[in-house]
């Protein structure tokens, strides 16, 4: 299949600010951007035809709207729009496996709440083989390092990583977003001392400095390939000491886009997300981006 990248649309500001960053995407990327809207099937028999009908028109004027809307943002862009039917999650997984990238909107709660992601948004984000973006509604009209108002209006790229687990996959989409869009590439890994180290950190504080440089050593020698391969990026490494998630959160607060991963596992009671890659889905300001490795 040509590849592309793909929007899942429904009427919400958070759908359009999330075809406006692909839209951008996609020009980086130079492939066609492709809107998809899932009108869940069957309908029930609560709700009469005509007014199934009435929905599926509406939901075409809005791809056709929004289609129309990034075609005029960027001229030249190959645009086109999919009405599907099934349930959402599972169409919309489809779809994300057969994309370089799918987008999808993600509401925003505000001040310290966090935000409100939808149950197909997490499931998609939880099955998809490929990398999946969410953005927040304001939170990007030209994707990052935008400067735009509104949640996300930051510039450069946050990456989280763990030196502990190869993650090539997360390492390449993130080194390959910062290249075709210029940005700084900040790559953060987090590290706390295991317990074990309780008592001997507190009576030999020249333990914690060791563990620290370790961590640091680590993180250089997993990103050297990675230089080499980009040396046009500009990167920054930071081994910091405390929870993963709370320092990507905290870091995504200045960036314009957070790339975070999640490991390939089946679960049998659904799609898993690690505690880091939740986090930061719920808590950052900013897109994210859930990239899964194996």
């Amino acid at each position: 299949m040509t590849p592309h990248v793909t929007v899942g649309m429904d009427e919400s500001p958070e759908s359009l600010a999330a075809a406006l960053w692909a839209a951008e995407e996609a020009s980086l990327l130079d492939v066609p951007l492709h809107l998809i809207h899932v009108e869940e099937w069957p309908v029930t028999a609560e709700v009469p035809v005509l007014s199934a009908e009435s929905l599926v028109e509406r939901y075409e004027t809005l791809l056709r709207a929004t289609a129309d809307r990034v075609r005029d943002d960027r001229p030249g862009l190959d645009v086109t729009t999919e009405m599907a039917r099934g349930r959402a999650p599972a169409e919309l997984t489809a779809a994300a496996n057969e994309a370089e990238v799918t987008v999808l909107g993600s509401r925003g709660l505000g001040g310290v709440v966090g935000f409100l992601t939808g149950s197909v948004s997490l499931a998609v984000v939880g099955r998809a083989r490929r990398p999946v973006v969410l953005v927040r509604s304001g939170s990007a009209s030209s994707g990052a390092g935008s400067g735009d108002a509104g949640s996300g209006s930051g510039s450069g790229i946050v990456l989280g990583v763990d030196i502990e687990q190869p993650c090539d996959p997360l390492l390449a989409f993130a080194f390959g977003e910062a290249a075709r869009r210029d940005e700084e590439l900040r790559i953060v890994h987090s590290w706390s001392p295991s317990p074990a180290y309780g008592y001997t950190a507190i009576l030999d504080p020249g333990v914690g400095s060791g563990l620290g440089r370790k961590a640091t050593e680590g993180l250089a020698e997993m990103v050297r390939p990675w230089r080499s391969k980009f040396p046009a990026v500009r990167v920054t490494e930071q081994a910091v000491v405390g929870p993963a998630a709370a320092a990507l959160v905290d870091a995504s607060r200045s960036a314009g886009l957070l790339v975070v991963g999640r490991r390939s596992r089946r679960s049998p009671v659904g799609p898993h997300l690690g505690h880091v890659a939740h986090a930061a889905i719920h808590h950052s300001p900013a897109p994210v981006a859930v990239v899964p490795f194996e």
